[in-house]
C-alpha cells in the first residue's frame, strides 16, 4: 500500500494534476505490484520559492516543471521492480503530460505494516494485497 506525495511548482490546470496523479498510479499497478483499487496520494503545489532543487544534480537539467515524488510503501521491491518503475513512470508522465524525464525525481521509503492503520484506529495485520481488511 504506497501513499504518494507529489510536490511540484503551483499553477498546473485541474487536467494536468489528474494526468499526474493517473499516469503515476497506472505506473505503480503496471511496475510496483499495486492492487488497481490501492490509491492514497497528496498533491502540494508550492509557489515560487517554496520546491527548492538544484537544476542539475545527478542528471538534469531540470526546469521550472519539476516534480518530486515521495513513495511511502509498505514493502520493499526489489532493485529490479524499482528500475522497471521509475522507467515506466517517466514514459507514463511523458504521455499523459509531456513532463520531461529529467523533471521527474522519486524517493522511496519502505515501513512495517504496523506502521500503518487505514481507519477505525486499527493497526494494519501484515500486508495481504488483493485481500480485504474485515472490520468485524
Amino acid at each position: 500500500m504506497p501513499f504518494s506525495r507529489i510536490s511540484l511548482h503551483r499553477g498546473k490546470s485541474a487536467e494536468y494534476l489528474q494526468a499526474l496523479s493517473q499516469g503515476l498510479h497506472d505506473a505503480l499497478v503496471d511496475s510496483f505490484e499495486v492492487p488497481k483499487a490501492d490509491r492514497f496520494q497528496v498533491i502540494h503545489q508550492h509557489e515560487e520559492g517554496e520546491l527548492i532543487f538544484d537544476p542539475g544534480y545527478l542528471g538534469g537539467p531540470r526546469s521550472h516543471d519539476f516534480v518530486l515524488i515521495a513513495i511511502t510503501a509498505g514493502r520493499p521491491r526489489s532493485v529490479e521492480t524499482k528500475q522497471r518503475f521509475y522507467r515506466d513512470l517517466v514514459e507514463k508522465l511523458r504521455r499523459a503530460t509531456g513532463l520531461n524525464a529529467e523533471d521527474v525525481m522519486v524517493v522511496i521509503t519502505t515501513t512495517a505494516s504496523d506502521e500503518w492503520s487505514f481507519g477505525g484506529g486499527r493497526g494494519n495485520e501484515p500486508f495481504a494485497y488483493g485481500r480485504s481488511q474485515s472490520t468485524e
